[in-house]
């Protein structure tokens, strides 16, 4: 894998996340009444500015993975996606003081060593 190829990996996965992250803190902010029609939820979506930009930080991610993977096997850059998982957690935990307890740790380090014996394959 070259550094450029690397590189690209890194910054798709990490505009994934974030794109998770929109989409968390845009449900949130939202609110429906009870009995609310599935239409009215789905409008609520699909005009929420924070939503919005998670789709727009997929979009953009998914091309930057496009990049990538012109330059780098499938079988060894779509092990990197796991790492979106630490990256998820990560943004939970410091921005949005998710919790975190031994098995969370625990499963994180098998999905980064996993990660890693792929990535040296």
């Amino acid at each position: 894998m070259t550094l450029n190829g690397f590189i690209l990996i890194v910054i798709s996965i990490t505009l994934s996340a974030l794109g998770q992250t929109a989409f968390k803190i845009g449900v949130d902010k939202l609110s429906f009444e009870d009995g609310s029609m599935v239409t009215d939820k789905l409008l609520g979506f699909a005009l929420s500015p924070t939503i919005l930009l998670g789709f727009g930080f997929y979009g953009v991610g998914a091309f930057v993975w496009l990049l990538a993977l012109r330059q780098t096997e499938l079988s060894l850059a779509y092990p990197f996606v796991a790492l979106s998982f630490v990256i998820v957690f990560l943004v939970g935990v410091i921005g949005l003081g998710e919790s975190v307890n031994a098995t969370k740790i625990v499963g994180l380090a098998i999905i980064i060593l996993g990660t890693l014996v792929l990535a040296r394959a």
